[in-house]
Parts: C-alpha cells; sequence; structure tokens
C-alpha cells in the first residue's frame, strides 16, 4: 500500500496530505497530519499544541502507518467527508463551533453567481431582507 497525495479540506483550508487507501478507509500520515491541520498522534493522545485528546483504541485510530480520518473526526467530534476516489476528505466545523453559530442567529458568508455569471456575496446584504431559493437534484 504506497502513500500518494489526498486532499484534507479543513474549514477553508485545503491542503494536499500524504494518505494511504485501506479498502475503504483513508490513513493520512502521522507526518502529514501534524503538517496539516497541526494535529499529532503522541504517547498523551492526540495533541495539538498544549491541547491532548486521549485515546482510549489506539489501534482504531493508527491504521497503516497512519491515521485514520474517520476516527479523527469522530475524536474531534467533527463530521466528516470522504471520497476515496476523488481523494479528498472535509472535515466539518465542530458541535462547540455550529453551537455558537447558531446562537449568533448570522449565516456564514458565501458567494453565489446569479444567473448571468455576477458573484453575490451574504454579506453584502447584510441589514436588508433578501429571499434565497436553492434547489438540489439529489
Amino acid at each position: 500500500m504506497a502513500s500518494s497525495s489526498f486532499t484534507l479540506i479543513d474549514g477553508e483550508t485545503l491542503r494536499p496530505v500524504a494518505a494511504t487507501l485501506v479498502g475503504d478507509r483513508v490513513a493520512i500520515e502521522a507526518g502529514a497530519l501534524r503538517k496539516g491541520i497541526g494535529w499529532e498522534l503522541t504517547p498523551l493522545g492526540l495533541c495539538r499544541g498544549e491541547r491532548c485528546l486521549p485515546v482510549r483504541e489506539p489501534a482504531r485510530l493508527e491504521r497503516a502507518g497512519g491515521v485514520d480520518v474517520a476516527e479523527l473526526g469522530r475524536l474531534l467530534d467533527r463530521p466528516l467527508a470522504v471520497d476515496a476516489e476523488e481523494r479528498v476528505a472535509v472535515l466539518g466545523a465542530g458541535a462547540e463551533d455550529r453551537r455558537t453559530r447558531l446562537a449568533s442567529l448570522e449565516a456564514p458568508d458565501f458567494t453565489l453567481p446569479d444567473l448571468d455569471g455576477r458573484p453575490h456575496t451574504l454579506s453584502g446584504y447584510r441589514g436588508k431582507k433578501i429571499l434565497l431559493i436553492a434547489w438540489a437534484s439529489w
């Protein structure tokens, strides 16, 4: 199982990391995880700076010489979406961050094009009433 480049998206940051596919699971190399999102597996647990999360079952987190991203998401209490075929994984916002955003009642900023291709940013309409209609085929 050779490692190859994989894209890890954390928030709005895209980072190429070295990863190995193990069946339908993705294992990011430990050094790449540290460079990618700042977490590393230590004897104290999964650590980022002074903050460490204990790892009760290290075998579930460590896989093929790396860190299993599904277990990483579970341990960090963050939703995860993985598309192994496209070689990309997305870590969503944690529960505390989502709770804070919901309590503020302020939508996160985004930019979308109108039917003529002109971009519109939500923050440009702050203080105004707008109607946003969204549709998806799925």
